[in-house]
């Protein structure tokens, strides 16, 4: 239940501007305050949000480079070994597609382009194949490229790295102490070791969470503040899509209005970092989605990996009708 709060959100937010560190306690604050003052604290995030982002908006655009055939058994993944859910399967595509996807984002406005597998841990050939297309990509566009591809070895690492993969991917997905409930192939801490590997290659970290899979106010606010310590460069706000045919078909846990408060919260915790709002946007914040911009600053165009996105077209005039403009270089 919601909780009565007096605390001054924009009065927070310029603390926080000027060096403050929000508490575990303020965070949760932010998500268990009455639903009627969001839009002071969505004032407070977006005071923190221009000071750092202004009103730009940077357009990400994914291409599902191998679908479905994974081995692991998140509960929430339409690709994952338990789904029964009806997807394209396919084998990873051929550098020729992946190198027309690219051409894609760029007719999307798009600053970054994100190279997606299916799967546990990329194979050589496939590290290989990524390496190929992104070579080829970076001669012609002036894209940056993040790759999400499983679990990471050093070796990969720094085989993307030499391609010129400038960003990897890799959510923690939900809290360390929810994580048995959503997967058991593979742990919580698997995810941070992937995080780190990467980052020590050399390349900026991006990961994120999906809320809305059983981890409660506690477990959000503990996500934000494990992201933080990871120092994640670009922190991606999934909402949970219940896709029919996984064991999370049905579930549905959160509201448009508590979807602002994570994002508001993840930017309170996490100030100088890119908020994305990504996977469940569209069905999850329906008509606030225009709302989430004033805390986040980054979103995906197009489809997701086995979901529909917003058309561009949709997103471009949200942006626009905001007062907001598309950054469509910058990492």
């Amino acid at each position: 239940m919601a909780q009565t709060t007096t605390i001054d959100w924009t009065e927070l937010a310029q603390r926080v501007v000027h060096g403050y560190a929000v508490t575990r306690d303020d965070a949760l604050a932010m998500l268990q305050s009455d639903d009627e003052d969001i839009l002071d604290l969505l004032n407070g995030a977006f005071r923190i949000r221009r000071e750092y982002f202004g009103k730009k908006v940077k357009l990400n655009m994914i291409i599902n480079a191998k679908s479905g055939m994974c081995p692991e058994d998140c509960f929430y993944c339409s690709q994952s070994t338990r789904s029964e859910a009806a997807i394209d399967k396919y084998p990873m595509l051929s550098k020729e597609t992946i190198v027309a996807g690219a051409k894609e984002a760029v007719a999307r406005k798009a600053g970054t382009y994100c190279i997606v597998m299916s799967g546990r841990r990329p194979s050589n050939r496939e590290v290989q194949q990524v390496a190929e297309a992104v070579s080829e990509i970076r001669q012609d566009t002036d894209l940056k490229i993040c790759a999400c591809l499983g679990l990471l070895s050093p070796e990969h690492a720094q085989a993307l790295v030499d391609a010129g993969v400038h960003r990897y991917n890799h959510n923690l997905n939900t809290s360390e102490e929810n994580y048995g409930e959503i997967c058991t192939t593979h742990s919580f801490e698997d995810r941070v070791d992937t995080v780190q590997t990467a980052k020590r290659a050399g390349l900026s970290p991006c990961s994120g969470a999906i809320f809305g899979m059983g981890e409660g106010d506690e477990g959000a606010v503990d996500i934000a503040f494990s992201l933080k310590e990871l120092d994640a460069d670009s922190i991606p706000c999934n909402f949970l899509n219940p896709i029919e045919g996984t064991p999370l078909a049905g579930q549905r846990e959160l509201t448009p209005v508590k979807c602002l408060k994570i994002l508001a919260m993840m930017r309170f915790v996490n100030p100088t970092k890119e908020i994305r709002v990504s996977g469940g946007r569209e069905i999850n914040l329906r008509h606030l989605q225009a709302l989430g911009l004033y805390a986040a600053n980054s979103i995906f165009v197009g489809d997701y990996l086995t979901t529909a996105g917003q058309e561009p077209t949709e997103d471009w005039q949200m942006i626009e009708d905001l007062g907001f403009e598309v950054e469509e270089s910058a990492l």
